[in-house]
């Protein structure tokens, strides 16, 4: 996934929108990844049922907060280390949607990193 150079010209805007598609698509891989990670997780160490266990999911990888309290210490250990890892996954992800656009905006813009 090469980006133009700044001193080249801009994408069109077909080439921009597929690669904007490549991106989310990825970004998309990502939350599926970290999603399953916290189902599986509280599925099997905190006994919670599937639904349960995405709802828990969703909410630790968007910052909203438990709804499930942990009984035993692998389920406590586990939800703190998923919590720890949301954190970095959610930033990160939300970093790859947006970089596409954040590219095309400063290199229509020409920002160089030399000023």
């Amino acid at each position: 996934m090469k980006l133009e150079h700044r001193k080249q010209k801009v994408v069109s805007l077909p080439r921009f929108i597929a690669r904007l598609l490549r991106y989310s698509v990825f970004a998309a891989g990502l939350i599926v990844i970290s999603v399953s990670i916290g189902v599986f997780g509280y599925r099997y160490l905190a006994h919670l049922s599937w639904l349960d266990s995405f709802h828990m999911a969703c909410l630790i990888l968007t910052g909203m907060g438990p709804v499930a309290e942990m009984q035993t210490s692998g389920a406590k250990m586990f939800d703190s280390f998923y919590a720890l890892y949301s954190g970095v996954a959610f930033l990160s992800i939300t970093a790859v949607f947006f970089a596409p656009i954040v590219h095309r905006i400063m290199h229509i813009l020409h920002v160089d990193d030399e000023s």
